[in-house]
């Protein structure tokens, strides 16, 4: 049995009651709901005003908020069309697999950039302006998402070329192993995940221990760049989860197997949602220019 059939098995075999079921979809929608709510005043808030789509860092910000919309709104449809209509067709599911992975894949070096332009403005404040402009800013928001489709894109070839045609139109419980079944993804999916967790974990460590040593040196409110580090540690730690969760899955499922439903509950709430709530009390709560501008728009 290869491991798409033995998680499906899984699912079968471990079904939620329909109460148990019922609570989860609620705490998942209200969630994405409360969370696309207030994201969608950021937006609003951005788009208003002129000071924000020609400053590099806000516009970085907001595509990580447009990002996270796209994500959360993508996961949550899929995790409720788990529980109602159960099996997909593949190639409808390969579609919201595919979007749901750029964007998770997205959200760690999105913050990443975030970091390289924060650690800029701080030990580097009077080349700012020449080194972070807005061309080039969209030019790095361009390079992010060739480098996820550079990531994920080949497991749709792979499956292409190994899947006979008919594979499509059957019908699976949507997941990414279901969907992509070849053993070679999981491999590449692997390596992908460890380069990406190195580089981006070194960029943030880089980034901003020089952020916080140069705040103190130069006696700059130093209080607050920690807490801004915190907040962002935080939020990278959940996001990049993401690419240690699949083996973190498979361990607890080999232990406890009964729990597996419940197990993915869990990460799903911590890997996928609870850094999309990060972002707004960030830039929209924590930024004394954005919540000025907020304030007048969020009730809108």
């Amino acid at each position: 049995m290869n491991v798409s059939s033995a998680n499906v098995t899984l699912v079968l075999q471990y079904r939620d009651s329909f109460s148990k079921a019922l609570t989860k979809n609620v705490i998942v929608v209200v969630l994405g709901i409360s969370i696309n709510y207030i994201n969608a005043g950021l937006i609003r808030t951005f788009c208003k005003h002129q000071i924000f789509y020609t400053n590099p860092r806000y516009i970085l910000f907001i595509h990580l908020v447009v990002n996270d919309m796209i994500q959360l709104t993508l996961t949550v449809l899929l995790f409720v069309l788990s529980y109602t209509v159960y099996r997909l067709k593949v190639s409808v599911c390969c579609i919201f697999i595919l979007l749901a992975l750029f964007t998770t894949e997205n959200t760690p070096l999105n913050l990443a950039c975030m970091a390289v332009e924060c650690y800029i403005a701080v030990c580097f404040p009077l080349r700012h302006a020449l080194i972070c402009t807005v061309r080039r800013t969209l030019m790095l928001i361009g390079f992010m998402w060739s480098t996820t489709m550079l990531s994920v894109l080949p497991d749709l070839f792979i499956t292409l070329a190994t899947e006979p045609l008919n594979f499509f139109n059957s019908k699976v419980f949507c997941l990414r192993q279901t969907v992509f079944p070849n053993p070679l993804i999981i491999k590449k999916r692997d390596i992908t995940y460890s380069v990406f967790l190195v580089i981006v974990w070194i960029t943030i460590f880089y980034t901003y221990f020089n952020i916080l040593f140069t705040a103190k040196k130069a006696s700059i409110d130093a209080k607050k760049a920690q807490n801004t580090i915190i907040l962002h540690g935080f939020q990278l730690l959940l996001s990049m989860t993401t690419y240690v969760a699949p083996q973190l899955l498979d361990l607890l499922e080999q232990f406890f197997p009964e729990n597996h439903i419940d197990h993915g509950f869990a990460f799903y709430i911590i890997v996928q949602v609870l850094p999309r709530s990060i972002s707004p009390i960030l830039y929209g709560i924590r930024d004394n220019t954005f919540r000025g501008y907020l304030k007048s728009h969020l009730w809108c």
